[in-house]
């Protein structure tokens, strides 16, 4: 299988975190962002959204959407839980990341660190932050609640639910955010770090992880 990345996006971290833990090899093609590759028609006829991250299946069809992804990845592991009771925990903590945590930390990230240049309301910045800070709040609530050797949504072997909400909250420093506020979290992110297979975002350089470069 292929995936198709921009080398900074969370979203298609998470795809590839699932991959390596899994042991699943993916072929990668990372396209730029600023150089206008999501716009081409090339890509355009692998996703019509033109967006980030799109895996590409042996047979040649192609799946969008990180956490459809995540799915196709997980179903039959035990990052992909047994009972229904259990999935629909770990859909509730993804719908939390959709709706509540992805997007005030990535819109952090893209205007204070990835593209300080861009005009940006003082007002709209106070509200992002607002809302990151009450998201990491509930996630903080959430892993002190499970206990040391609890996950985010199951009790005993972390779910697609942690990996959905890993990236971004890796990355809030980047957006002037302090996770080291919350000791859960704190705990939590050492926790997956140390899983085997953790791939960090730029592979084999882990000290790049808050680049705001591509390389």
């Amino acid at each position: 299988m292929r995936i198709y990345d921009t080398q900074r996006s969370g979203n298609a971290w998470k795809v590839r975190l699932l991959a390596s833990f899994l042991g699943v090899r993916l072929k990668r093609t990372s396209l730029s962002i600023d150089r206008g590759d999501l716009k081409t028609d090339a890509f355009a006829a692998l996703n019509a959204l033109r967006q980030v991250p799109v895996l590409q299946l042996p047979d040649g069809r192609t799946l969008s959407e990180s956490l459809a992804i995540l799915f196709y990845l997980a179903d039959g592991t035990p990052w992909w839980p047994e009972g229904r009771l259990a999935q629909a925990e770990v859909l509730r903590w993804l719908s939390f990341e959709q709706s509540q945590h992805m997007h005030p930390l990535a819109q952090l990230r893209l205007h204070l660190a990835l593209h300080p240049d861009w005009p940006l309301a003082t007002d709209l910045l106070a509200h992002w932050r607002h809302q990151a800070d009450e998201a990491l709040r509930q996630l903080e609530a959430q892993l002190a609640a499970a206990g040391e050797s609890g996950w985010v949504a199951t009790p005993s072997h972390p779910s697609i639910a942690d990996v959905a909400l890993y990236p971004y909250t890796r990355l809030a420093a980047m957006g002037g955010l302090d996770t080291g506020r919350f000791p859960a979290i704190t705990h939590w992110l050492r926790r997956i770090e140390a899983l085997p297979g953790y791939e960090p975002l730029f592979p084999g350089r882990s000290d790049l992880t808050e680049s705001r470069q591509e390389i």
